[in-house]
């Protein structure tokens, strides 16, 4: 008998937790669902995390003692299952109309250029060569490209200008044969 006395206080407990619980819903639902709002942009998905979130709660409301502090710990509980829902979303692709525009970088102007300027470097002498190497691809000070060349700054500088200057007139010279070569050819077509 005491048991069963015993097992009615418990239900009864049980009971009042229940009804403390659903009044604690009806009295702050409007204000817990804006806070939802806040977490996910989607109003059926707030509606969603409120609702996972309540019956989450509704599995603890008994072990909460300050009934005070279940907003605290209600938003923790969306703020968590918004967390565990974003880690477990599924990337999907989303159908288009039309497709975009695809931006492949074609690097064959990058390997002709190269090519290009590994041919014209070969006019230059080994020294000159070298200063325009260790200066512009290594882009060492003319202090470092000194010191790695054994010779004086000065002369680096003289080189380097005298490399250069031999560069531009066989990039320049390449430029005419490339034009008359476009013209020959647009003349042969033309016949």
């Amino acid at each position: 008998m005491a048991q069963d006395m015993a097992r009615g206080e418990v239900r009864g407990e049980a009971r009042g937790e229940v009804l403390a619980f659903e009044e604690y819903v009806r009295t702050r639902q409007d204000a817990l669902l804006r806070s939802a709002r806040r977490l996910v942009p989607d109003p059926i998905d707030a509606q969603d995390l409120l609702q996972t979130a309540l019956a989450r709660t509704y599995g603890r409301w008994e072990t909460i003692e300050d009934k005070r502090l279940a907003d605290a710990y209600l938003r923790r509980v969306m703020i968590n299952t918004r967390t565990e829902w974003w880690r477990a979303r599924k990337l999907e692709e989303v159908p288009t109309e039309q497709l975009p525009d695809a931006c492949v970088d074609d690097s064959t102007e990058q390997h002709a250029d190269r090519a290009l300027l590994m041919d014209i470097l070969r006019v230059l002498a080994p020294k000159q060569r070298s200063v325009v190497v260790l200066r512009h691809w290594e882009q060492m000070s003319t202090e470092e490209t000194a010191a790695a060349l054994g010779m004086s700054a000065g002369t680096v500088k003289s080189t380097l200008h005298r490399a250069l200057a031999r560069l531009r007139e066989e990039l320049q010279a390449r430029d005419l044969d490339a034009r008359a070569l476009e013209r020959e050819e647009r003349e042969r077509c033309a016949a």
